[in-house]
This record gives C-alpha cells, structure tokens and sequence, in this order.
C-alpha cells in the first residue's frame, strides 16, 4: 500500500508552528501525527506531500519517505490534520475497489485513487491538496475528526499521551527495573522508564491521575515532581525543584525547569529556570530566559481570544497561554498574557507584557518591535545548532529565507 500523507490550506490555521514544519509533524501525546499513521500501517510505503520550500528540510528528515514524489497505479492519501488515528486502520480495511473521498463535512479525510483518478493528478501535484483535488470521485461522510488549530492539540494533550503510553508500555522496554534509591513512585504500575534514564533521590513521580513515561537517557535531577499524564522525552533534562504538572509533553533534547503544566514542548527547546507555562505551546530551539512566565487564565474567567492570520478568534477555552514559533528566544523576567503568539525567530524583552501577537523575525517588546536581522537569526541558530551536535543546512537557511519573505507584510503592517 502506497499512502501519501497530505497537506490542506487550513495549515496556516496552525501557525507559527507550521511556518517551518509539515502540519503533520505538530505533537500531540507522545509522537507527531505523521508518526502515529506510519505507526497504524507498518507494511505500507509513504510519500510525505507538503510546501515548496520545505521539501527539501523534509527529506533531509525522513529518507525512507518519498517527498512531493507519487508513483505506483494506487495511492491512499490521508489528511496530516487527522486526530483520530485509532481507527484509521478499521477504516482503510473496509475500503473496496472503487475509488473513494471519504469527508467530514468539507473536509477530506481519507481518498483512495488509483488508474486514471490518480495519473491524472499527480503529475502536477499542487503545494496544497484541497478538496477540489479530488473532484470527480465518489464522496462519503464520515466523523473522523481533524484538528483545527494549536489550542484544540493543548487540549487533547492528555487524552492522547494516556493513549499513546499503553500502546508504548506493551514494549518491555519502558517496565521499570532496578532500584532507584529515594525516588517517591505514586501509582508504579503506571510509570514507564527507558533504558539508561537516571532518576535522582527526591524525585517524586505520580500517576495517580494518569501514567508518566521518562524516555531513554533522560535525566531528572533532584526533588523534581512530575505528575501523569506526562512524557519527558529522549535526552531531555528535568531540574532541580522542577514542577511538571499533568498533561504535558516534553520533545527529545529538551531541559526543563520551574512549573509546567498542559502543554506541549518541542524537542530542542529550552526552559531550565523558574518560571510558568502552562496550557502552551513552544516550538523547537526555543529559549525561555530565567523567570518567564505566561498568563494562561484572564482575571474575569471569560474565554481567550487569540490574533492569528489578522483574525481575532474566540477559543471558547479558558485555559490558553503562549504559543511560540521556532527559535524564539525570551530573555528574563519575560511576560506574556493569556492567548500570546509568537512568531518564528523572534526576540521577546523589555518591561511589561509585549503585545498579544509578535510577527516572525521581531525584536523587542513592550516598547515597540523593529525587525530582527534575517542574516543575525540564521546566525544564532547556526550557532545554537553546532552546541547539540547539528549542522545549519542549506535547507535550514531556505527555510528561514522563506519564513522572512512570507512575514514581511505582517512585520510593517
């Protein structure tokens, strides 16, 4: 089976985390979206579809994919926005020889081609696959779901690491062995360890609301609690006195100190000081400078508009902190209020909270923002790389080149 992972246009609904990443390789639970599907059919070959300027930083991530590439007489494509996984595999089973669009409304879900449904299309493959790509073919409702912005992925955050730790803890590996002396386990059954992970005295570890999983190589310094549902992922640093509240998930190579709780950290980020994030959402190469701290409830209870695509949207959540692009930076004592979104590459300082949203490439704060050098941003990422081992690619500086163009209008707005 042939299965081509798409993109839709409602990926800028998803920004500033899908300015420099597929929609698919967003993180909810404990594995990206794209994972989870590869997951579900282990004996299928995948193309992975997505924008122009990304291909490139794409393939350099996924060699065993075919990127913007269909071949073959046959494909199923699936929607990189899809949130119910689970029964996707239930789904593609029933599907017979016809030709199928399988839709939620508007918006397509599941699509099998095959003959001339699909050499008709492919040989120009769109940047965005939209609906209108598959006109023509036989349409059936159903109400598998997709995600539709950053805030509904904080959400079912812990749903979905509970999800994804009983189908990881069927793999012995996690079952925690040997002693760990002075480390406090609160509902052990339900606390899963990866090989070579050091857990120090005074750590506490609770899952009485849900299980944790510390992935290998971790390291979790001491007195640190972490309360389930939770996953510290692959060579990642807990510090001394941390608080990780339930639902939240932190990415591979990551150091995380002060309070965290229902959100969702990307790997390569930093936040090691004290501080509080909560209900958040921080991209990769972030770094959150000592006492950065988001609002993440209004003083009047009400529900959290956010400004996205020149839109202001009512979440209908009470419950929303910051939303942050890749390497972004903060320096301390930071503010951020309810429903914040940062842009790509930004510089975030200065008294008082900045405002509500920060385009890609800003410098400042609450004072004002002026753009940051795009040369100066590669920059320190290049050198922000080099510190965990990476190499700057010609695809990252692609990338970073065609985020500054796209930003360019909201930066002078």
């Amino acid at each position: 089976m042939q299965i081509c992972i798409f993109e839709d246009d409602k990926y800028k609904d998803f920004y500033p985390l899908t300015y420099s990443r597929p929609v698919y390789d967003l993180i909810c639970g404990i594995k990206s979206i794209k994972e989870k599907i590869i997951e579900e059919f282990p004996e299928a070959s995948f193309v992975l579809h997505c924008r122009k300027y990304l291909e490139n930083i794409v393939k350099s991530y996924n060699q065993k994919c075919n990127v913007n590439s269909i071949n073959g007489n046959e494909c199923l494509f699936i929607n990189g926005r899809v949130s119910s996984i689970s029964g996707l595999k239930k789904l593609v089973d029933s599907i017979g020889k016809d030709d199928v669009v399988y839709k939620n409304g508007e918006t397509v879900i599941i699509a099998k081609l095959s003959g001339q449904n699909l050499s008709g299309r492919i040989n120009q493959l769109p940047e965005i696959v939209n609906s209108n790509f598959f006109d023509g073919v036989k349409e059936r409702e159903i109400d598998t779901m997709c995600y539709n912005y950053l805030w509904e992925m904080i959400s079912e955050n812990g749903e979905k690491i509970k999800s994804d730790i009983e189908k990881a803890a069927k793999n012995n590996k996690y079952k925690i062995s040997g002693k760990y002396d002075g480390v406090s386990f609160v509902e052990k059954e339900n606390i899963f360890i990866g090989k070579n992970a050091t857990i120090k005295p005074g750590v506490v570890i609770d899952a009485t609301k849900g299980p944790v999983l510390i992935d290998e190589n971790t390291f979790i310094f001491p007195n640190a609690v972490i309360e389930g549902p939770a996953y510290i992922g692959k060579n990642s640093q807990i510090k001394s006195g941390a608080t990780i509240y339930e639902n939240v998930s932190i990415g591979s190579v990551c150091k995380i100190g002060g309070e965290v709780e229902d959100s969702i950290i990307l790997p390569y980020s930093n936040k090691q000081h004290s501080g509080f994030i909560g209900h958040s959402y921080l991209g990769s190469w972030v770094n959150l400078g000592a006492d950065t701290n988001c609002s993440d409830l209004k003083n009047n209870y009400s529900t959290v508009k956010v400004n996205l695509n020149g839109k202001s949207i009512d979440t209908g959540l009470q419950f929303l902190g910051v939303i942050i692009g890749d390497h972004s930076k903060t320096a301390i004592n930071t503010m951020f209020n309810t429903g914040t979104i940062v842009g790509f590459s930004s510089n975030i300082f200065g008294a008082d909270f900045p405002p509500k949203y920060i385009p890609s490439f800003s410098w400042g704060g609450s004072v004002g923002l002026s753009e940051y050098d795009l040369q100066k941003g590669m920059e320190t990422a290049r050198i922000v790389l080099k510190r965990r081992g990476l190499e700057f690619l010609p695809a990252d500086k692609k990338v970073f080149e065609s985020i500054f163009n796209l930003t360019v209008d909201e930066r002078n707005g």
